[in-house]
């Protein structure tokens, strides 16, 4: 029976990947991939919990079905490690018809995307699984190298045949898919603005041969004129669900209702999970109020001829290792642009875009930083690709400029405090939703020198991801002191182990890099676990690695009532300074010496939040 094909839903987050790959470096490089170390490295992840558990999801409720009551609350105890003992016996008390083939699959994802592989019977990291575990690795570099060649069929994968068919580069198909909707969409007199997000799910991961893209993107213009031709939200449903059904039942071959209604379910999920790896690329873009799926047109000399050298075959390859080989190598494909023709193609683009930009912000902003242009013809290729990279970050720089800038109306506050509100409906990943949000609700509320978020960004200086576990998710530059802002969806005590030493360990590492100011964190959640606020207590109390701290906990409620008193100073024509912002942060840490205990400080808070409310709004110019 045919199938989509999906990106792994086995580690959704990239960085988790990363972590279990060090794992595999660190424990089992060198050694013999038999069933023994199968199980040795399946273990070794519950030992982690690395296994079982998700900073942003929290635990598996899947993995701990079937454990005994004493092994989940050995798991569930975040607060102490598991020794490999323990680990061992909670993975067998699973009772797994066959343990090694546990480990197998945790391994899959490596193998699939070339960053581990089986050499000699032994365990070897690729060069590209190395990059991915350097200090300085690029994860958008990671995954368009890996993207550009990952294909079905493989001899990696057993289950995705010509056979079955299946014949295509799925990350070059989608690409391809876009363009194609895009020309049918313009040919019928109409703007192209790529697919949504529920085309993408319904076509994309069904298109399994290179051969049916033009076939696939006639489907999508059928669904989407039947779409418009409802107007009542009723009517469009009933068109939608008939369509998918049918569209299910052709793909699978069946009548069969529960297979159909799998595929549906299946489909959502494998298109966000595939959208989520995908803008990683920085190939595609988010348009139309982030429900939208687009070719990145800053990049489109690159796409062009992208989409000009490779039509999405798939290669012959004779055996596992050289397609894996393939795939790891960082020299390969040799890109159809990086002549030195193409390369000044690209920096001449960017040259342009880069000085209409500086242009038009000097009209808003007036002073910006300057950029050293150069002489494209006098470089050679590896210098203009270096030129060409230090363009598209001096652009995001601007980008950063105009942000902070823009989100200074208080029409934009306004959104910024809707949009917290309803963080739960929103249609993006909540966690990088709330960072996002975070970010542009910071450079709302005062004049900082720099708002620095650290989640990785596509060209359109929108978020691909979170920031990475080594980093504080945003970092914040003022004249008096220096901060750092990390967010958690997370609400269970989840939230202390994932939130609770990393934070304090950021806020270190950050104030040893930036040592000539104060450090401040605030720390931002739904809710506050009472967990992680005796850790931070602790920390602002009696210290953490031999000095004390500055940890400010404030629920997202809390803040948005910071930015509610932003709003009604701005329309009192009336100035908000980061002294202020301090002034709060002061108070909420002066209370550890004036309560008890850290739930005494957590239920006073909001009354602190109240006076400084009254004390800004009356303040007079």
């Amino acid at each position: 029976m045919k199938k989509p094909w999906s990106i792994t839903t086995t580690t959704r987050n990239p960085y988790r990947l990363r972590e279990q790959l060090l794992l595999l470096q660190n424990k089992l490089e060198g050694l013999e991939w038999t069933k023994e170390n199968q199980i040795y490295f399946q273990t070794l992840l519950i030992q982690k919990r690395l296994y079982g558990y998700n900073s942003e999801r929290g635990f598996s409720t899947q993995f701990l079905n079937g454990l005994s009551k004493k092994h989940q609350n050995i798991f569930l105890n975040l607060a102490k490690e598991i020794d490999f003992d323990t680990a061992k016996r909670i993975f067998e008390s699973k009772n797994y018809k066959d343990p090694s083939m546990r480990g197998r699959q945790s391994f899959n994802p490596f193998k699939k995307l070339g960053l581990v592989m089986i050499k000699d019977k032994k365990i070897r990291i690729t060069d590209l699984g190395k990059y991915f575990l350097s200090d300085n690795f690029d994860i958008g570099q990671v995954f368009f190298n890996i993207f550009l060649k990952w294909q079905y069929p493989n001899p990696a994968s057993s289950d995705f045949s010509e056979k079955n068919g299946f014949f295509i580069k799925p990350f070059i198909g989608t690409l391809h898919f876009i363009n194609e909707v895009n020309k049918l969409w313009i040919k019928a007199g109409n703007k192209p603005i790529g697919i949504n997000k529920d085309e993408f799910s319904l076509f994309v991961p069904t298109l399994i041969d290179y051969r049916d893209i033009k076939r696939q993107a006639k489907k999508l213009k059928e669904y989407r004129r039947g779409v418009r031709l409802y107007k009542d939200d009723k009517s469009k449903k009933k068109f939608k669900d008939s369509f998918k059904k049918n569209f299910a039942k052709t793909f699978l071959k069946t009548n069969k209702e529960k297979e159909i209604k799998k595929l549906l379910q299946n489909l959502k999920d494998y298109g966000d999970n595939t959208l989520r790896y995908f803008r990683l690329t920085r190939f595609l873009y988010i348009r139309g109020n982030g429900f939208y799926v687009d070719l990145e047109p800053r990049r489109s000399i690159e796409l062009g001829k992208l989409l000009i050298a490779d039509n999405a075959a798939p290669l012959r390859f004779k055996s596992v290792n050289q397609y894996i080989k393939y795939l790891a190598d960082l020299n390969l494909p040799v890109l159809p642009w990086e002549t030195k023709q193409g390369l000044e193609k690209i920096a001449l683009k960017l040259d342009r875009d880069v000085q209409n930009y500086i242009k038009d912000l000097k009209v808003k902003v007036g002073k910006i930083p300057t950029f050293s242009f150069q002489n494209r013809e006098q470089l050679s290729i590896e210098k203009l690709k270096e030129y060409i990279e230090k363009l598209r970050v001096y652009r995001h720089k601007l980008q950063g400029i105009e942000t902070h800038f823009e989100s200074q109306n208080t029409s934009k506050i306004q959104k910024y405090i809707d949009k917290f509100k309803n963080i739960y409906q929103s249609d993006n990943k909540k966690s990088i939703e709330l960072e996002k949000l975070s970010t542009l609700a910071l450079n709302a509320l005062n004049d900082a020198l720099e708002i620095k978020p650290n989640y990785p960004v596509g060209d359109d200086n929108e978020p691909t991801f979170t920031a990475p576990a080594n980093k504080p998710d945003i970092e914040c530059f003022y004249e008096k002191f220096n901060s750092v802002c990390e967010v958690t969806m997370l609400t269970d005590r989840s939230q202390w182990y994932s939130e609770g030493q990393p934070v304090m360990r950021h806020v270190r590492e950050f104030e040893e890099m930036n040592p000539e100011k104060s450090t401040y964190c605030l720390f931002i959640a739904p809710r506050l676990h009472q967990d992680t606020m005796e850790t931070f207590w602790m920390s602002i109390k009696y210290g953490y690695r031999g000095a004390t701290q500055k940890i400010v906990p404030l629920s997202i409620s809390q803040f948005i009532r910071l930015l509610e008193s932003l709003l009604e100073i701005k329309k009192q024509n009336k100035q908000f300074t980061h002294g202020e912002l301090l002034n709060l942060y002061e108070q909420i840490l002066n209370l550890t010496n004036q309560v008890d205990h850290s739930e005494e400080w957590i239920e006073q808070i909001p009354n602190v939040i109240t006076t400084w409310q009254k004390v800004v709004l009356a303040r007079k110019l």
